[in-house]
């Protein structure tokens, strides 16, 4: 029995952004070959415009279905999704490259949950074309999950660098919202998917450090009691079932603590402001808690650079090289 590479599509993004180049340069990085089979998923308009404008110039096969992808030729193999009607102009905002980018996707999606793919990367979306769409959208992991069919609430987003994964128990709310949704089950649910994250993942730690909400973890009621009525009952529920957690912690300390599998932080910004600081370009995102491995990367689609080769692909490699070794490859006789 020989184990096959997994086969991985790559999401292009919003069509004026950089999200097309990086996924060719990720597709055609000889680090990304040797780990996985590359596929390509977007609008064959944009591919050709993006490859143009920085040279980038090896053969293009563009497919209806996974099942007539090849990897013996060099040729960069395209799921073709056509989303753009018109002239692609680079570098700017605009509701159809919204839909573009949500199309492509959806359409990796569809195959990861129909086992032609064992897993999905998605490329940067520009939030203000799929709002000028008439779309709602508050990131990937609450659309994974109605893609999948499960509650938008279900799935978290997992931060991911060097040996660091840095979880979200809430996303993009305001923080008024955001404290409203930290409710004991909800912990609970995030720990859970977190430790079964780092088990697909075969992360060498499995164990889970929590932050706490407010300043200093709470300072034993002094600061708000949410640690007290709600985070730590989280955690002891979670402990029953056998997860190495521990906390809650105060979230400008936690990231000290050593042997992690993973840090779960209550509010988006505890988690993106390490990210951001510590490895600005090549976090990946991990959706954890859905039936898929589906991971994006954490930087925007950068129009200012679009088209002019100078955009890096270093939090695609990243995220994909997380996926292939997460025991994503496929038995084949």
């Amino acid at each position: 029995m020989v184990l096959e590479l997994p086969r991985i599509a790559i999401a292009t993004g919003d069509p004026a952004g950089i999200g097309p180049e990086i996924s060719l340069k990720a597709a055609l990085d000889p680090q990304v070959r040797g780990i996985c089979r590359p596929i390509l998923v977007g609008d064959r308009t944009a591919i050709e415009t993006h490859a143009r404008a920085c040279g980038l110039g090896p053969g293009y096969r563009f497919i209806d279905k996974t099942a007539d992808a090849r990897w013996n030729d060099g040729a960069v193999n395209v799921l073709e999704c056509p989303s753009l009607d018109g002239k692609l102009e680079l570098g700017v905002a605009d509701a159809r490259y919204g839909r573009a980018a949500l199309a492509s996707a959806r359409r990796a999606i569809q195959a990861a949950f129909a086992g032609e793919v064992e897993a999905v990367v998605a490329a940067p979306q520009t939030e203000k074309s799929i709002a000028m769409a008439g779309i709602h959208f508050d990131g990937y992991p609450s659309f994974v999950a109605r893609e999948t069919g499960l509650a938008e609430n279900d799935v978290f987003l997992m931060h991911c660098f060097d040996d660091t994964r840095i979880v979200h128990c809430t996303l993009h709310c305001s923080v008024r919202e955001a404290v409203e949704l930290i409710t004991r089950e909800r912990v609970t649910r995030v720990i859970r998917a977190t430790d079964e994250a780092l088990k697909k993942l075969a992360a060498p730690s499995r164990r889970i450090y929590v932050s706490g909400l407010n300043p200093h973890a709470g300072e034993d009621g002094l600061f708000g009691r949410e640690e007290i009525e709600i985070i730590k009952p989280a955690i002891e529920d979670a402990k029953k079932s056998g997860i190495d957690v521990h906390g809650p912690f105060g979230a400008d300390t936690m990231f000290h603590k050593k042997d992690c599998g993973a840090y779960i932080v209550m509010l988006h910004d505890q988690g993106h402001i390490t990210s951001k600081l510590l490895a600005f370009a090549r976090t990946a995102g991990l959706s954890i808690g859905s039936p898929i491995l589906f991971s994006s990367v954490a930087h925007g689609s950068a129009f200012d650079i679009a088209g002019k080769n100078l955009a890096k692909p270093a939090a695609v490699i990243e995220a994909i090289s997380r996926l292939a070794k997460g025991g994503t490859a496929k038995a084949a006789a």
